[in-house]
């Protein structure tokens, strides 16, 4: 059996791109002989060290999808299944099973064109990271997508030595999907100057790739000066996984000041970091948009807010009672279960069939 596996972002190896190995990885698992299209041969090397993981018996082929290479396309028929990850176009796949794969809730509005509609008839099942992703994909479309949420390695993220650590993860970009660090420098210096005494010792970090953001990095880094605050760019999976073990809240802040059912692309389509967080016994303090309320649960296994007010009160509020702290960073490991890998491979299967 082969599998065939496309994402146009590879080399931006966010969260979507850990998705897309890890559908390659199942594949590999059941079988399959997976076919990875990408031009560059370093990517694999990028990939392991920027997620921590191994990715064994997987080809890295030239590839295919460029314009001027549509002739080639043709060896697709050869493949039992074609996975692939939309920019927003509807590809012609021609695997005996095709699947669409949507990250991003794209609404231009021409989704439903005679073209889009035939290109569908080869497509086995649109899957999409979130309902929230989903709501817009169907619209945009005029179809009944699957949700398939992102895998987290659960198993592997553990609670280490608890530490007055706030942390957040994500990529540094200035870019559409940006994830807003300076509004968590803003809130975190107001958060020591209003409590002094009750945030002494809490620091922040702030992890991520800067491969398109280092303009932004340096501005962080000047926003910053003479607070508690650490940049690390470019962490290798298992130093953020200790950061993550040593932190006792989570923060995020992408989408902050939009409107998330109008500009749905600015906001997290789901938070796979988030997940992270809360199996090493973070308790996540997130803003209230997009896919992080699917994730967390206001009250129970975290907090949601929608005010820089919010966010330094509901922190305070973690930072001031000892008994609360304790309980919600337990509830917050159980519901990243909910995410875990085992399930994804799961599902997997399933939609093959």
């Amino acid at each position: 059996m082969k599998a065939a596996i496309y994402d146009p972002y590879l080399d931006i190896l966010g969260g979507g791109e850990r998705y897309i190995i890890t559908v390659a990885n199942c594949f590999s698992q059941n079988g399959y002989q997976v076919d990875v299209f990408w031009d560059d041969s370093s990517i694999r090397e990028k990939l392991e060290n920027r997620f921590g993981m191994k990715i064994k018996n997987i080809n890295f082929l030239p590839n295919i999808f460029k314009k001027d290479q549509r002739a080639e396309r043709k060896i697709l028929k050869e493949y039992d299944v074609v996975f692939f990850l939309s920019d927003g176009s509807v590809p012609f796949l021609m695997g005996k099973k095709n699947f669409l794969h949507f990250q991003v809730p794209f609404h231009a509005g021409r989704g439903k064109s005679l073209i889009n509609k035939i290109k569908f008839r080869k497509i086995k099942a649109v899957v999409c990271n979130s309902f929230f992703t989903k709501k817009f994909i169907d619209q945009e479309y005029g179809i009944k997508s699957e949700v398939l949420y992102p895998p987290i390695d659960v198993a592997s993220f553990k609670p280490l030595k608890k530490e007055n650590i706030i942390i957040n993860v994500g990529r540094f970009t200035d870019l559409l999907h940006q994830k807003r660090q300076d509004v968590l420098v803003m809130v975190f210096k107001n958060l020591k100057k209003l409590y002094p005494k009750e945030t002494e010792g809490w620091r922040l970090i702030l992890a991520g790739g800067d491969e398109e953001g280092q303009k932004l990095v340096a501005r962080l880094k000047q926003m910053s000066k003479d607070f508690p605050i650490k940049i690390i760019t470019n962490p290798r999976f298992d130093s953020l996984k200790e950061i993550y073990g040593q932190a006792k809240i989570f923060w995020t802040a992408a989408g902050f000041g939009i409107n998330d059912e109008k500009e749905p692309e600015k906001v997290e389509h789901f938070g796979i970091t988030t997940v992270e967080a809360m199996a090493s016994g973070c308790v996540p303090v997130v803003i209230n948009k997009g896919g992080q309320k699917e994730i967390v649960e206001d009250g129970k296994n975290g907090f949601l807010w929608e005010t820089e007010k919010q966010l330094i009160d509901k922190t305070l509020e973690l930072i001031e009672n000892e008994d609360e702290w304790p309980k919600l960073s337990k509830a917050a490991q159980e519901r990243s279960l909910v995410f875990s890998e085992k399930k994804f491979y799961e599902r997997i299967k399933k939609l093959v069939g």
